[in-house]
């Protein structure tokens, strides 16, 4: 079997047996290198004004110039928090990710924002938006803010067990010390705590029943949150740990089997949640990686407005 350059790294990254990577240690993620940006410029709904917004997500370049649903193109295993909503018959979108110029290519620019729209006696919504770059799909078009997490399809077939993620990054923390919750119908309150931009690699062994539940244990892990500004930094470098690590040093409370609650898309079509139920054997082979990065960590519409997270050329170490 033959491959070009990008095709095996694309095969590489959904699943292929460990034979098939090529000689070098470090192993870029398909469309990892945040160069190449799918536009799609959607019209919103008249009653809110009809502006047309630009969605980006992170694919094969080109430009959408329709309200049409999006489906990853290309290959690319990279959705985010750019959605296209239809609630209560009003197309909204939501932008916190965005291509930024560095170098001669792009990152991306993660961002925490409030997200408005008001029309008198049908809708009244104001939500806190985080951004956020994970490895999976979304079930567009949005419909209701209820349970954000039902709409994600998290993680991809992956079979290989890394050493190591790395990836370039740069931080600016919002100037607040605290954070806000604002879900759209609910008052918006105050939440104790900083926010932080922070990392999620879990390597999840997986397996389906009769009825179309999706089960795992966790094979890998890697987790970190970031507490203070930073310039560009290249090349960080974070071990994966595996098996049971809940008495290893490095362990802490987020790094908790079921730390929240994931869906996917089971073998009937349908998005069920992800039911983590214990650590795998420490020399087990996983099924999936759930990779994500986000401007706020507290989970959805929890954060500092203000808060951006720059990443830029993610790879896996072998």
């Amino acid at each position: 079997m033959n491959f070009n350059k990008k095709s095996l790294l694309t095969y590489a990254l959904l699943g292929s047996c460990i034979c098939t990577l090529p000689a070098q240690k470090k192993v870029p993620l398909a469309f990892g290198n945040m160069d190449q940006w799918v536009t799609r410029n959607i019209h919103e709904s008249g009653i809110i004004g009809g502006q047309t917004k630009h969605l980006y997500e992170i694919g094969p370049t080109e430009t959408i110039n329709n309200n049409d649903a999006y489906k990853n193109r290309g290959g690319s295993p990279w959705a985010n928090s750019n959605v296209m909503a239809r609630v209560a018959g009003i197309t909204k979108t939501n932008t916190s990710v965005f291509p930024e110029k560095r170098g001669n290519g792009y990152c991306a620019r993660l961002e925490t924002r409030m997200e408005s729209v008001k029309v008198l006696g049908i809708v009244d919504i104001t939500v806190l938006a985080a951004g956020s770059v994970f490895l999976g799909s979304v079930l567009e078009p949005i419909k209701s803010t209820k349970n954000p997490q039902g709409v994600l399809n998290s993680g991809v077939p992956f079979t290989q067990r890394p050493k190591a993620i790395e990836f370039d990054y740069k931080i600016k923390l919002a100037p607040e010390k605290h954070r806000i919750r604002a879900t759209g119908f609910s008052k918006i309150t105050d939440v104790e705590g900083m926010d932080m931009p922070g990392v999620i690699l879990l390597l999840q062994k997986r397996w389906e029943d009769e009825k179309g539940n999706i089960f795992a244990k966790r094979v890998g892990t890697m987790v970190i949150y970031y507490t203070k500004d930073q310039d560009w930094k290249n090349n960080a470098h974070y071990e994966i740990l595996y098996g049971d690590i809940s008495k290893h040093p490095k362990f802490k409370s987020y790094m908790r089997i079921q730390d929240e609650n994931r869906y996917a898309v089971n073998s009937k079509g349908k998005n069920v949640p992800i039911t983590e139920i214990g650590w795998a054997d420490e020399g087990d082979i996983p099924t999936h990686m759930i990779l994500q990065f986000t401007s706020s960590h507290g989970g959805a519409y929890i954060g500092a407005p203000g808060n951006t997270f720059w990443i830029d050329n993610v790879s896996l170490i072998y």
